[in-house]
């Protein structure tokens, strides 16, 4: 199993940026999808989170109305836009796999984040 984050940089607060996640190693589209952040000296949390057909999304209340989660089962990618950046929205942003079709990841991170399959992380970082 192999997800590779990419699209992470610096964006001014107000900005936009795009995340890409790209899986391999397993049936991409049999699984839910999910991304999570992590500030130094705090742990993982999860972000937004997608069935494995796209039918149901969710949202962490900090960025819900701001970040939309999509996937494209064809491609094996994973996205998350992020509008209207804040300087707290700055962290390192993971891509993970959720353990079947359907999303845990909102009930069970945290504290069993080392439950999910992540990759190795994009920094994002929002500032003048």
């Amino acid at each position: 199993v192999q997800l590779v984050e990419s699209g992470g940089g610096l964006a001014q607060p107000g900005g936009s940026l795009r995340l890409s996640c790209t899986a391999s190693g397993f049936i991409f589209s049999s699984y839910g999808m999910s991304w999570a952040r992590q500030v130094p000296g705090k742990g993982l949390e999860w972000v937004a989170a997608i069935t494995s057909d796209s039918t149901q999304t969710l949202y962490q209340e900090a960025v819900k109305g701001r970040f939309v989660i999509s996937r494209d089962n064809a491609k094996n990618t994973l996205y998350l836009d992020m509008n209207n950046l804040k300087p707290q929205d700055t962290a390192v942003y993971y891509c993970g796999r959720d353990l079947g079709p359907i999303s845990t990841v909102q009930v069970m991170c945290p504290p069993n984040c080392d439950q999910f399959t992540w990759g190795q992380g994009a920094q994002v970082t929002v500032s003048l």
